[in-house]
């Protein structure tokens, strides 16, 4: 479960979150809807606790913002898939690498990490391409490698920021279906940021408004 209560955060001068409740439940799939600089990005990195409320508290699982250890932001986050609007990969690194990156850094065998990377990119439609370097990769390859990367932890919840912000509008509905059917298959959280109203408006989901720092239905 993510919920947040009460919670204020100022992100800018003049500009902020106010007294933002919300509560998605395990297994659901919402859409947070705003303009460019409404504070999206602002809400994501609260619930990855890249950053702590000035007042209220972020709850996600067992795990919330008045009590968690710096000590535990790893485990937390280890539950967490991030992807955003910028690709982050490594340009030195092939796509089996990059999407293995995580499973390195918790500390994986090398058999488990093999499985777990061709388990990955088979899921997003990227296998045979594990020698691929990010820039013979297209747009919309790079993206699904992220969510690759972010998968490979089989992590309960994922926070995709703009995800297809960078994306033509085929690409975009593509990947949005991807993510629809981890959501259903998988029964991972899935909190979905985005500007364009008409990729997200035909689809059976909660949709949230952020508009002057405050949350509301679209």
């Amino acid at each position: 479960m993510i919920q947040l209560k009460n919670v204020s955060y100022t992100y800018r001068k003049g500009f902020g979150l106010a007294n933002i409740d919300l509560k998605i439940n395990d297994g659901e799939f919402v859409f947070l809807i705003g303009p460019t600089g409404s504070g999206k990005t602002t809400l994501l990195s609260l619930m990855h606790m890249e950053i702590f409320p000035e007042s209220g508290k972020v709850t996600i699982g067992d795990f919330d913002s008045d009590t968690i250890k710096k000590r535990k932001i790893p485990a937390l986050r280890r539950s967490i898939g991030l992807i955003s609007q910028s690709y982050h990969l490594l340009d030195d690194r092939n796509l089996f690498e990059n999407v293995a990156l995580p499973l390195h850094v918790i500390g994986h065998n090398q058999n488990d990490i093999s499985e777990a990377v061709e388990e990955a990119l088979d899921e997003v439609g990227l296998s045979g391409f594990e020698d691929h370097y990010p820039q013979e990769l297209s747009g919309g390859e790079q993206q699904r490698a992220c969510l690759a990367r972010a998968l490979i932890k089989n992590p309960k919840i994922i926070l995709a920021d703009e995800p297809t912000g960078n994306l033509d509008p085929v690409t975009s509905f593509d990947l949005v279906k991807l993510l629809e059917e981890i959501n259903s298959e998988e029964g991972t959280t899935v909190f979905m940021a985005s500007h364009n109203y008409s990729l997200i408006k035909s689809r059976n989901h909660r949709i949230v408004e952020i508009h002057d720092g405050k949350l509301r239905s679209a």
